[in-house]
């Protein structure tokens, strides 16, 4: 992942998706070449150069300031993870890395799988920015069966998506769900692009899978916070679970995803038979 052509592609395709209404600019009737606005308007409107704009969007980001990456947030209209990693692409773009490295391995502390635990009624596991699956307690295990069947360690839940066909009847919004996780690994990759484990799998993902390959080139991005997840379990069936990422403060890089469902509903139902499935299929070592 080349910093310079990442800066680039993203300011191209933000470009790209922009009206000339939406920002406040004549149309032009049909006189229009491009898609979205042109270079010049995107300058005029960021308040710098129609050459400095285009360097720029030629991947030439060196000593390029914060006041000017804000005006081409707002220019743009860039959401809160669009500019963070528009920032962070700058950063990488001037940093002069190029080789990969291997980030360390990140390790689920005793007391972390501890409050994992504790949570004896929400399905918890904890994930690292790359969404490794590293750590579970009982009911997220249950919760994640299909996920953590694939031969892979450590499961990911991208590699699961884009590669079983059993995601599919996994997430029935698998659609959005996809789309959401190839923006997360996007915006990891604009803030260690040199990560080579990062690197590997989505050069694996792109491989192998059209879908991610579709969506990677799109360029959005996503910070994970939390949602609504609809899932179909072989076990018990549709769940409708809102969820939460809690970011580890003492691990950086570390998150735990909470989920949990709305009480006296047909999900909250099947997540307390799951919590009695899960109990008895370890007791007895039962698999899906």
């Amino acid at each position: 992942m080349d910093a310079r052509t990442e800066f680039r592609d993203f300011l191209t395709s933000r470009r790209a998706r922009i009206t000339p209404e939406q920002a406040g600019l004549p149309a032009n009737g049909g006189n229009r070449r491009v898609t979205g606005l042109r270079r010049e308007e995107v300058a005029l409107l960021a308040g710098v150069s129609a050459d400095y704009y285009i360097k720029l969007e030629r991947g030439n980001a060196r000593g390029v300031s914060d006041s000017v990456l804000e005006a081409l947030s707002r220019a743009l209209h860039l959401d809160e993870a669009e500019r963070a990693h528009l920032f962070d692409l700058a950063a990488a773009a001037n940093s002069g890395t190029q080789t990969p490295t291997r980030t360390p391995k990140l390790h689920v502390r005793p007391r972390i799988q501890r409050i994992l635990d504790a949570m004896s009624t929400t399905p918890a596991y904890v994930r690292n920015r790359r969404l490794d699956i590293l750590a579970t307690n009982q009911l997220g295990r249950a919760l994640l069966t299909p996920i953590l069947a694939t031969p892979h360690r450590p499961s990911n839940v991208a590699r699961f998506m884009f590669l079983d066909p059993k995601a599919a009847d996994y997430y029935l919004d698998w659609e959005r769900m996809a789309a959401g996780t190839v923006a997360i690994l996007r915006a990891e990759a604009g803030r260690d692009p040199h990560d080579k484990a990062l690197i590997d799998l989505v050069g694996e993902l792109a491989t192998r899978s059209d879908l991610f390959r579709t969506r990677w080139a799109a360029h959005n991005v996503l910070r994970h916070h939390g949602g609504v997840k609809q899932i179909s379990h072989p076990v018990v069936g549709e769940l409708t679970l809102g969820y939460e990422a809690l970011d580890v403060a003492a691990d950086s890089g570390l998150t735990i995803m909470a989920y949990s469902a709305e009480p006296d509903t047909p999900t909250s139902d099947a997540l307390n038979l799951l919590a009695s499935w899960a109990v008895t299929s370890d007791q007895s070592g039962l698999s899906i």
